[in-house]
């Protein structure tokens, strides 16, 4: 028996038959062997009737804009394929990202704090024969989902939100002047937050494959030695089984959770996650130093996050906005989900508002609402730098080496430097400061890593440096328009503030470091 079987077997349910199945999915992701939906119709014939401002199908996540939009007095109803309620396990994130909750009047701060079930500091990064560097205020808080996501329900039904719960989506139908879902939902616009899988996602894509896949396994257990500290980015082997191996850990409100997640090409040939479970497991002891005997396990978590270079999705349908994962607008090297779909809150909450007010509602005035973001796509080259191609032949220790001298490096110049990197925030200023002094100081390790990723993937890197700084300058000068927009009419003025929001946005400049 292996030790994923042996653990599996203690926690109620069929978890090792729930993660073979998630193996099978993603073996038919790799092959491309998985049916596209054709889930979205167009009619040229207009609606007699639209009941809806707004339908959002997936609850899990969508209650957060479901929420902000029906504050602002729209008709809102969301359809959710099972019970709207949240996981056990914590979403973590900085107690700086939860003010988006507050400003926009979804949470009290007294409900805010109930939401906090865990707070830890500091958070280390750490890889194999380099010393360790300690930062404070990086996904140090734990929001306990059950309690958020019951909280803001509660909220969406009493501000005149409706909830259809056991209601999975079926289908959706285009019209001229709205969209009609399920047969059932008649709505002027149809957001689709139904994660990385969604249907209407898939087909937008056309089946086309995912560029790369983040793998995460992990757990939360009892039994561990006391740590108030957390692990943000951690690694302490070298290259196996063509991947580098990285560790998460956090502080629970019942034990501790640990993940170990690698970055991967959709190659057919790679591991599966059972596979991935095993190594794991197999170096849970040398990580937390703890013997697995000594572990009560609580439960276990495992997953797959795809991502496209081709992102955010731009959809060629009217009336149908992607959101969060379905949009692919978290970058390559992060999960996506709670944190991601936090950071763009604000910017969705007034956008929708906008496009609703001025029937904007068409593929091209909602295409804007999911902008191009090159603080996203230059992270592209960093993932490709800590993967490894399936038949690739390097220096087992050089991602190590690699990652080492970069967050050294970036430690030196600053926490403006370092902390928005660690929140999966890029900018150019920081950027371009940690590029000359890694240039300058390690010429050499620099070079090793053009092999690494290919001459195509630098030229692409490049193009979007490149915007990245031009976006830092638009913003900048859309600080001095703004003003200016106050007497234009309704629809070049929606436009333009989109604009802006991508410049912001894409240039990373949404981030400020906390005040101490």
């Amino acid at each position: 028996m292996t030790l994923t079987e042996e653990v599996l077997k203690t926690l109620p349910g069929d978890i090792l038959g729930k993660l073979r199945q998630g193996d099978r999915i993603l073996k038919s992701i790799r092959e491309g062997s998985a049916p596209v939906p054709m889930v979205v119709k167009e009619n040229p014939h207009p609606l007699e009737q639209v009941n809806w401002d707004v339908v959002i199908s997936g609850g899990t996540l969508g209650i957060l804009i479901g929420s902000a939009l029906v504050m602002q007095g729209w008709r809102v109803a969301i359809i959710e394929r099972g019970i709207l309620q949240g996981r056990e396990q914590e979403w973590n994130i900085s107690r700086q990202e939860l003010e988006v909750f507050l400003q926009l009047n979804l949470l009290s701060k007294e409900e805010l704090e109930t939401a906090i079930v865990t707070e830890y500091n500091p958070a280390r990064v750490g890889f194999q024969g380099s010393p360790d560097i300690w930062v404070e205020g990086v996904l140090n808080i734990g929001v306990y989902p059950v309690y958020l996501l019951e909280t803001l329900k509660q909220k969406f039904l009493k501000a005149g939100g409706k909830l259809f719960e056991n209601t999975s989506f079926v289908d959706a139908v285009v019209h001229p002047n709205g969209v009609n879902v399920n047969n059932q939902f008649t709505t002027r616009l149809l957001i689709d937050a139904m994660g990385h899988f969604s249907p209407i996602a898939q087909q937008a894509r056309k089946g086309k494959k995912a560029d790369a896949m983040c793998l995460v396994v992990g757990s939360c257990a009892e039994g561990f030695p006391e740590n108030k500290t957390g692990d943000l980015f951690v690694s302490f082997t070298p290259v196996q089984k063509q991947c580098q191996y990285f560790w998460e850990a956090f502080p629970a409100k019942d034990g501790r959770t640990t993940y170990m997640f690698t970055y991967m090409d959709t190659n057919p040939q790679r591991q599966s996650l059972e596979t991935l479970y095993e190594d794991y497991l197999r170096l849970m002891p040398e990580y937390q130093s703890v013997e697995l005997s000594q572990l009560k396990f609580k439960r276990v978590l495992f997953g797959f996050f795809p991502s496209y270079r081709q992102s955010p999705l731009r959809t060629p349908w009217d009336r149908i906005l992607p959101i969060g994962d379905s949009s692919g607008s978290q970058s390559p090297l992060s999960f996506g989900g709670f944190g991601a779909m936090v950071r763009h809150l604000p910017r969705l909450a007034s956008g929708i508002e906008e496009a609703l007010q001025t029937e904007q509602l068409s593929a091209e005035g909602l295409n804007l609402l999911q902008p191009y973001q090159p603080s996203l796509t230059v992270t592209w080259l960093f993932q490709k730098a800590m993967s490894v191609g399936i038949n690739q032949k390097i220096n087992p220790e050089q991602i190590n080496q690699l990652l080492s001298v970069v967050f050294q490096r970036m430690e030196e110049l600053g926490e403006s430097v370092l902390k928005p990197f660690l929140q999966d925030i890029v900018q150019f200023s920081a950027l371009t400061k940690s590029l000359l002094t890694i240039g300058i100081f390690h010429p050499k390790l620099v070079l090793q890593i053009f092999p690494q990723v290919g001459l195509g993937a630098l030229l692409h890197w490049i193009i979007h440096y490149i915007n990245l700084g031009i976006y830092s300058v638009l913003f900048k000068l859309s600080l001095m328009l703004k003003p200016l927009l106050n007497g234009l009419p309704e629809v070049p003025k929606y436009y333009l503030n989109r604009w802006f929001d991508a410049w912001k946005y894409g240039s990373g400049s949404d981030y400020h470091l906390e005040n101490k």
